[in-house]
C-alpha cells in the first residue's frame, strides 16, 4: 500500500513528506475492476489504497484521511451506499470527496447517489480517462492542493510539478514544509484556518505535535518572502489562525 498523503507522525516532531500527487482509496470487490483502476490512477500520478469491503475501508480512513474516495455501490457486507452516508455523518469525514463507481445507471439512481452525499457518479463499463479527468475535476473542487495546477496570486507564483516559487523575477527558496503551507495557503485564499486545521490539512490528520509547531513555520515562511515584499500576504487573525491574501 502506498503512502498516504496524511502521514502519520512521531511525537518527536519527525514527519514524511506529504506528495503532491492525490492519495486515493479505491472500494471494489471485483479484482480486474480493481486492478485496473489501480494502474490507471497510479500513471496519472496518484498515490492508491485498495479495499474491498466497507470494513476495510473504514479502518484505513480511520488511520489516515485520503484526499478522494472511489466507491463501488455494491460490496459484500455493508453497501457504498451505506458506507458513503456513514462517511457523511461524521465530522471528521463529511467533506471527505466521494465519487461512486456503479453498474446502476438509472438516473433514479444516480439521484440517490448524489442525494446520499456523493461527489460524482461514474456508471460501469467506464473509460479509464473519463474516470481519471472526473477525479481531477472532484479533487479540483475540493482539495485544490492535491493537483497539479500552478497557482499565483498576488505576486506569487507556486508551480506544485518543479516544485518552484517565483516573486516576479525571483525564485523563492522554502524547506519542504513551508512549501506545503504555501501551497495550501495559496489554493485555498481569504479563509482563515485554524493551527489545527493546518496541522490536518498540511501535516496530516493524525497530528502529535504541538499546535504552536504552525507558527514556528509561518515565521520561516514569511522570512522567505520578506526579500520579496510578499510576507505580508501570510496574514495573523488574532484569536482564529491564519490567512492568504489573494489581494
Amino acid at each position: 500500500m502506498e503512502p498516504s498523503s496524511s502521514c502519520n507522525r512521531l511525537r518527536s516532531g519527525r514527519h514524511c513528506e506529504k506528495p503532491m500527487s492525490a492519495t486515493i482509496l479505491v472500494v471494489e470487490d471485483e479484482p480486474s475492476i480493481q486492478a485496473l483502476i489501480e494502474v490507471n490512477l497510479r500513471r496519472a500520478g496518484h498515490a492508491v489504497q485498495l479495499a474491498a469491503d466497507a470494513e476495510t475501508a473504514r479502518r484505513m480512513v480511520r488511520e489516515a484521511l485520503p484526499d478522494l474516495v472511489l466507491l463501488d455501490w455494491m460490496l459484500p457486507g455493508m453497501s457504498g451506499a451505506d458506507f458513503a452516508r456513514s462517511l457523511r455523518s461524521e465530522a471528521r469525514t463529511r467533506t471527505l470527496p466521494i465519487i461512486m463507481l456503479t453498474a446502476r445507471a438509472e438516473e433514479r439512481d444516480k439521484i440517490e447517489g448524489l442525494e446520499l452525499g456523493a461527489d460524482d457518479y461514474v456508471t460501469k463499463p467506464f473509460s479509464p480517462r473519463e474516470l481519471v479527468a472526473r477525479i481531477k475535476a472532484v479533487l479540483r473542487r475540493h482539495a485544490p492542493q492535491a493537483t497539479e495546477d500552478v497557482v499565483e496570486h498576488g505576486g506569487l507564483r507556486l508551480d506544485p510539478v518543479t516544485h518552484r516559487i517565483s516573486a516576479g523575477d525571483a525564485d523563492v527558496a522554502l524547506g519542504p514544509t513551508e512549501f506545503r503551507l504555501l501551497h495550501f495557503l495559496m489554493t485555498h485564499p481569504e479563509r482563515v484556518h485554524s493551527r489545527a486545521q493546518l496541522l490536518d490539512q498540511v501535516w496530516g490528520d493524525h497530528v502529535f505535535v504541538e499546535e504552536r509547531t504552525v507558527d514556528v513555520h509561518i515565521r520561516r515562511l514569511r522570512a522567505a518572502l520578506e526579500a520579496g515584499g510578499h510576507d505580508a500576504l501570510v496574514q495573523t487573525v488574532r484569536g482564529s489562525g491564519y490567512r492568504f491574501s489573494a489581494t
